[in-house]
């Protein structure tokens, strides 16, 4: 089959490469017909994710049809269309009785990405993202073993909703979900949003369902915000043009800030000459540019919620700050499978249209251009959808 591999930092590649087999009874094996590159991806792309080898395949946003299951699986069946969550979850551990899939303690043999880490378990497996992570073959391929195969995919019933309008229920809509859902929006509520990629727009897409009156977006891309203003009515802010967002957002919020702020950058936000210098020598793992921008810019008894992906050092993180404002943080990887029954019913009732951020779309033989282009934020480009076996 083709897949798309990893050979180092801006160096992936479509090659030939061994079909999957079941490995386990609860294993399915999916044919895939959609796939997408995740902003998250890129870290991998750039070289910042340690523990990958040449030859992983990438890819955690996929989809596609089931062409075989082991004995042990009865929640899904051959020919079923399924969407597949990003995190490879038991469904029986301590973590998955209490829904909190992303922590399920028996799918990764890896270490974790938790640097003091004592006894502490890893957390779960994800699809396509190191060995830190289980080593888990991607999506970004024409077949993929789906591991826990009675826990993860999700069925999807209805033939007249396309692949395009269901894909990101396996990440960043989730993602924008919980990110929305822990800033504790309610119907008024003002927030800011840091990044406008595809999880900030899933951000703001679910903040504004979930009632959000006033969502400032911070970003330096104006072609991003322009598209978040005209589809989510966000109040944009290019950093490049303004010094200091935060006290922007602060003025136009009666001097008191916002009820939440979500920072859906994470750590390569794009940080001072110190901390970019810091970082290349490896002394700090993460800019802290948009904590930052998130702690000034909150109300005092906001929230901070970080669905952008940390790790490691991170510099300049001001928690005297956030201790005076008695701001509370919540943050994490996304419980996916707890969050797809429910969004798969807002997409059906009309209520969300992830699909509407898509800008590309490309077969999997062109998916370098699809990483290069999404790097480097050329052509506009807001997410792109790799189609394994051609553009249908």
């Amino acid at each position: 089959m083709l897949a798309l591999t990893y050979h180092g930092a801006h160096d992936v590649r479509v090659e030939t490469v061994p079909d999957p087999v079941l490995a386990a009874d609860d294993d399915i094996l999916l044919r895939v017909t959609a796939t997408a590159i995740c902003g998250s991806d890129l870290h991998i792309y750039r070289g910042k994710i340690p523990d990958m080898k040449d030859g992983d395949i990438l890819g955690h946003e996929f989809m596609g049809v089931v062409e075989d299951a082991g004995p042990a699986v009865v929640n899904v069946r051959r020919g079923d269309r399924v969407v597949v969550p990003f995190t490879i979850s038991c469904g029986d551990c301590f973590f998955c009785g209490r829904k909190l899939f992303a922590a399920c303690e028996n799918t990764n043999p890896g270490r974790g990405a938790i640097l003091n880490k004592k006894d502490v378990r890893s957390g779960a497996g994800l699809f396509g993202y190191s060995h830190l992570y289980g080593g888990y073959p991607g999506g970004q391929a024409q077949y993929v073993r789906v591991p826990k195969a009675n826990v993860g995919p999700l069925v999807i019933p209805d033939s007249s909703l396309s692949d395009e309008q269901v894909l990101f229920l396996s990440d960043i809509l989730p993602t924008g979900y919980q990110a929305a859902l822990n800033a504790q929006i309610v119907p008024g509520s003002s927030v800011a949003i840091f990044g406008a990629g595809p999880v900030g727009m899933m951000s703001a897409a679910c903040a504004r369902m979930m009632g959000a009156e006033r969502i400032f977006m911070v970003d330096h891309h104006p072609y991003r915000l322009a598209f978040a203003k005209e589809t989510y009515g966000v109040l944009p802010i290019d950093f490049d043009q303004i010094d200091d967002p935060a006290q922007v957002i602060v003025e136009q919020t009666d001097h008191r800030g916002v009820d939440a702020s979500i920072d859906a950058v994470g750590f390569e936000a794009k940080g001072s000459t110190v901390e970019t210098v810091l970082s290349t020598l490896r002394l700090e793992g993460s800019s802290g540019t948009s904590l930052r921008w998130a702690i000034a810019a909150t109300r005092r008894g906001g929230v901070v919620s970080v669905p952008g992906v940390y790790a490691g050092f991170i510099h300049g993180f001001l928690f005297g700050d956030a201790f005076e404002k008695g701001l509370s943080f919540t943050s994490g990887q996304t419980h996916a499978q707890r969050f797809m029954p429910e969004l798969l019913g807002a997409i059906e009732k009309g209520l969300l249209k992830p699909d509407v951020i898509i800008s590309h779309r490309l077969p999997l033989i062109e998916a370098a251009r699809g990483y290069e282009i999404f790097n480097k934020k050329e052509e506009d480009c807001r997410k792109v959808v790799l189609t394994p076996f051609g553009l249908s």
